[in-house]
């Protein structure tokens, strides 16, 4: 695609000579952040819908990919060439059913299908486990999410999300139990167990929690700054509104939302 190549070229004379110095001074590892941080932002321009924000992000995450691949091959590591027809070799393989002559009957045998040949795949033969693929710096919501996900697919789940709300409510009492004990160690690990069982909830509904929790977040920023915004209006610190006042001014928010 000449759009595509008209990136690289682009890329390829921000690192070359006469360049860019930032960009000539980049590695995988100053950049591995900026990653991190565009990927959010494509996250958050997917949740509110904006197209056109959307659009933007998904050339800043796609900068991304050329930026390293530049690298790469400036260092004699591998192309970009190189990571194109990995992934399409990749896509080719673990879709048999469309590339191949395996036949599923519905998209969880697709997914099961996927896992097994993962583990065929060069460097996944030497793993321990199944869940040993899933990076540790993922957030902790979504790398509970993964894990459940993983262990879902080999039949360790509840049959059905009665079990996730019971076991929710065990969670709660024995975190109240821990807080009444007052062991901060237990209170943390009580907590943590109360956490996994919310996300199981979240994916048995087809919930990702992470956006769940991000969209509370931005509910409960702007409820609050209607409160400063009383406040400022009343000519006072907001430490000097009355919790009363404080929850009155939360609820009117909260029913124009």
């Amino acid at each position: 695609m000449k759009e595509f190549d008209r990136l690289v070229e682009i890329h390829e004379r921000l690192r070359g000579p006469g360049g860019c110095p930032w960009d000539a001074e980049q590695d995988h590892k100053s950049l591995s952040r900026c990653l991190i941080e565009e990927a959010y932002e494509l996250f958050d321009a997917i949740l509110s819908g904006n197209v056109e924000h959307m659009r933007e992000e998904l050339g800043d995450v796609l900068l991304q990919v050329v930026f390293h691949s530049v690298i790469a091959k400036d260092q004699g590591e591998f192309t970009l060439q190189d990571v194109i027809n990995d992934l399409c070799d990749k896509l080719i393989y673990r879709h048999p059913h469309v590339f191949g002559d395996v036949d599923v009957s519905d998209s969880q045998e697709v997914i099961r299908n996927w896992e097994r040949l993962k583990k065929k795949e060069n460097g996944k033969q030497l793993r321990e486990s199944m869940l040993d693929g899933i990076p540790e710096t993922l957030p902790s919501l979504l790398h509970a999410r993964k894990i459940q996900s993983i262990v879902s697919r080999v039949g360790f789940d509840w049959p059905d999300a009665h079990g996730v709300i019971e076991k929710i409510k065990e969670e709660a009492d024995e975190l109240f139990e821990a807080i009444q004990s007052k062991d901060q160690d237990e209170k943390e690990n009580e907590t943590g167990d109360l956490l996994f069982s919310i996300v199981n909830l979240a994916r048995f509904n087809g919930i990702d929690p992470e956006a769940a929790l991000r969209r509370t977040n931005h509910k409960f920023k702007k409820r609050f700054y209607e409160i400063e915004q009383e406040a400022k209006r009343r000519g006072i610190h907001i430490e000097d509104m009355t919790l009363e006042k404080m929850n009155a001014v939360w609820e009117d928010a909260k029913e124009k939302d």
